[in-house]
Order: C-alpha cells, then structure tokens, then sequence
C-alpha cells in the first residue's frame, strides 16, 4: 500500500495543540516505544493509527526520526504572526502589562497544557500598524487560547526562548548588582526585597527551563 504522508519540515508546520497532544502521551509511564512511534506520526502527519500499521517498520523510523529532529529544533522569537487571516501581535511593551495579564501569564507559562492561554496573554489581534510599531487589542482573559492552539509551534518556543533570555538578564543585573553593593549599606527591607526577588527570578527560570527540556532545545541557549 502507497502512503503520501505529510512530514512537518519545521516547528511552523507543527501546531502547539499537536505537540500538546503528543506530549500528554510521552511520559515515563508510558514504556510501550513502537506506540509512541505510531502515535507521533499520527499525531504530527495527521493519519489515522490503524494506517501506521501498514507503514514498514524500518520506514516508521525513519519517519519519527525526521519528527523528532523538528520538534526538538530551536526557533527564534516570533514578533508578530498571521493565523487564519488575522495578524497577531507579541505585546509591544511589556513594562505597560496590567496586573491581570501579569497574573496569568505567571500562571500560564509554567506548563504545556496551558501554553494556548499563555499565549492568548502574549499574542493578540493587532489594531493599529505603523511599520515596525503597531498596536494590539486589550486583554480579555482567555480570549483568544482556542486561536492560539492552531498557532506554530515555532511561536510557543520563541515566546519561551524569550523570556528565559529575559529572565537571565534580569538575574544577572540582579547579581552584579549584589556584587556592587555590601551588605552593610543596604537596609534589611532592601535585602529582603533582593532576596524575594532573586528566588521569584530563580523560580520562573527553572520552570521555563522544565517547560523547554522536553523541546531538548534548552542545551542551545547562551548560558
């Protein structure tokens, strides 16, 4: 039997709600390796699982290797995207975040099964476009999550990418800034708030780092 299977060449031909399926699926607990393999070409080459069953085994292989090298790629940020004919926008400035977007996307970017509305907080429909500046819709929770489980997978790592970069800046400025000041000429409210703050920055860090270990994309950043 002749299969023409469609094999995702980048994380833009690879939708977040596929890899959210897909991972679901690749936990310890599950040890049976020919159904993980059946279930990622079923999943990333939209096929029923009883046609798998027809493809030769040494060719599965070979299918889910090629899969595998995609979904554990590297992407860079993406600042801007169409979806379905509407251009969405990353936040233009997130220093003007309200606290509500704040809350939940502290809340959000720590897992997989909520990426979509992470991403809903992230991304939204530009309104007003002036070149490389331009203007988005206001936040409205979850709002747009179901869009964004439509969305390349490539937006979900750069997005992540991002603010790992970001956060490691920040630890970093924190650090030297430590390095700059004694102990003895800081107050004890400025010490305990350099101290919440490292551990908030140290936290969001080792959940991002989780969160992109299972991409094995976490070995390229700049450490």
């Amino acid at each position: 039997m002749k299969l023409n299977l469609i094999i995702p060449e980048t994380l833009d031909d690879v939708t977040l709600e596929q890899y959210v399926k897909f991972e679901k699926l690749n936990t310890e607990d599950n040890k049976d390796s020919t159904f993980i393999m059946q279930k990622l070409v079923e999943i990333f080459c939209g096929i029923d699982l009883e046609i798998t069953l027809k493809i030769k085994y040494n060719d599965l292989v070979k299918i889910t290797q090629k899969i595998n090298k995609v979904i554990n790629s590297n992407a860079p940020h993406t600042p801007r995207f169409t979806l379905n004919g509407v251009e969405y926008g990353f936040v233009p400035n997130l220093d003007d975040i309200t606290l509500g977007e704040y809350i939940d996307l502290d809340n959000y970017l720590t897992s997989w099964e909520t990426m979509d509305k992470a991403l809903s907080v992230l991304y939204r429909p530009i309104t007003l476009d002036k070149g490389d500046r331009y203007l988005i819709e206001e936040y409205d929770g979850s709002k747009y999550s179901e869009a964004m489980l439509k969305s390349p997978l490539s937006v979900a790592v750069g997005a992540m990418v991002f603010f790992w970069n970001l956060n490691k800046e920040l630890l970093n400025h924190t650090l030297n800034y430590l390095q700059k000041e004694t102990a003895d000429k800081l107050t004890l409210e400025e010490l305990k708030a350099l101290d919440s703050n490292g551990v908030g920055i140290s936290q969001s860090m080792h959940s991002l780092q989780e969160i992109l270990k299972d991409l094995n994309i976490s070995q390229s950043l700049e450490l």
